[in-house]
C-alpha cells in the first residue's frame, strides 16, 4: 500500500534495474540503450559487443519487463517509461549528454525522453520504431496503420490466444531470445501495448523534437509504416530515414549504422 502511494499519488518515478553499464575512462559519448515491448534489456547484449569500445553503454530494463518493477494498476505509457528511466539515470553519476538507442517501444520512451527533457540528450537512434498516425479517426486511418491497430487490439482483448502465438513465435526463434511473455507477466504486456503503442502521439511529437535523429527499419519489417517515416523525414530536417536488410528484431545488422551515427554526432 505504501509502495502504491508513493508512485502512483507522489508520482515519485520508480527505479529501474540497470542491466548493463560499461564505464571507460573518458569515454567519447554516453549511450543509453531502451528495449522493445515485452523484451529486456538482454536483448541488445549482442549489439553491445559490436559498439565502439571508448563509449559509455548503459542498457536498463524498463518498468515491467526484466528485473525492473513490475507494478499492478499502472499506466505503462512513455510517460512514467520517460520519468523512470531519467530517475534511473540520475544516480549513474551521468557526466554527457546522452545518445538514447530506442528498438521499437524503446525508440517511443526515447522521443518521450527527449520531448520532456532536452536538455541532456544530444541524438537519437531509433530502431524499428512502430510510428503510427493517432490523429485521424480509427475508420479512416491508412490502410496499413489500421490494420496493424486492429491486430494489436485483438491482441489486447484475446490475450490467452496471443500468449500462445508468442510462445509458437519464441520457439521458432521469430522473436528476439530475450522476448519473454508468460501468464504472470502477460498483463502488462497488454498494458504497455495498448498505453504506449496504440494511444500514442510519438508520430507526431518526433516531427517537432530539435536532436539530431537516425531512424533505422528493416525492409522485412511487417510493424513498419513506410509512409509515416516519410512524412517524419519531410518534416524534420534533422530526422535521417536508413533501410536495412533485417526485420523488426534487433540484429548486428544495425551495429555499423549506430557506430557511424555516434562517429558523426561526436565530430
Amino acid at each position: 500500500m505504501l509502495e502504491t502511494f508513493i508512485h502512483k499519488y507522489l508520482r515519485v518515478p520508480y527505479q529501474l534495474n540497470v542491466h548493463f553499464d560499461k564505464k571507460p575512462n573518458n569515454p567519447k559519448a554516453t549511450l543509453v540503450l531502451l528495449h522493445g515491448l515485452g523484451e529486456s534489456a538482454s536483448a541488445w547484449d549482442e549489439i553491445i559487443k559490436g559498439l565502439s569500445g571508448d563509449l559509455r553503454v548503459i542498457s536498463i530494463d524498463l518498468l515491467g519487463f526484466g528485473k525492473s518493477p513490475r507494478p499492478k494498476k499502472m499506466k505503462y505509457n512513455v510517460s512514467v517509461q520517460a520519468n523512470s528511466v531519467l530517475a534511473t539515470l540520475l544516480k549513474l553519476n551521468i557526466r554527457q549528454r546522452l545518445i538514447v538507442v530506442g528498438h521499437s517501444m524503446g525508440s517511443l520512451t526515447a522521443i518521450e525522453l527527449t520531448k520532456r527533457y532536452p536538455i541532456i540528450v544530444k541524438g537519437m537512434i531509433l530502431c524499428s520504431p512502430p510510428l503510427y498516425d493517432n490523429q485521424q479517426r480509427f475508420t479512416l486511418l491508412p490502410e496499413k496503420n489500421k490494420i496493424l491497430k486492429e491486430f494489436y487490439q485483438k491482441a489486447i482483448n484475446n490475450p490467452d490466444k496471443f500468449l500462445d502465438a508468442a510462445n509458437f513465435a519464441t520457439k521458432m526463434k521469430f522473436l528476439n531470445k530475450s522476448f519473454e511473455l508468460t501468464k504472470d507477466n502477460v498483463g502488462v504486456y497488454m498494458a504497455a501495448l495498448e498505453a504506449s503503442i496504440i494511444h500514442q502521439t510519438s508520430l507526431e511529437d518526433i516531427k517537432k523534437q530539435k536532436k539530431p535523429t537516425h531512424i533505422l527499419y528493416g525492409v522485412f519489417d511487417p510493424l513498419i509504416v513506410k509512409k509515416n517515416l516519410t512524412k517524419v523525414k519531410d518534416a524534420n530536417k534533422l530526422v535521417k530515414v536508413t533501410p536495412i536488410m533485417t526485420g523488426h528484431e534487433l540484429s548486428k545488422s544495425f551495429v555499423p549504422y549506430i557506430n557511424k551515427f555516434i562517429t558523426e554526432l561526436e565530430a
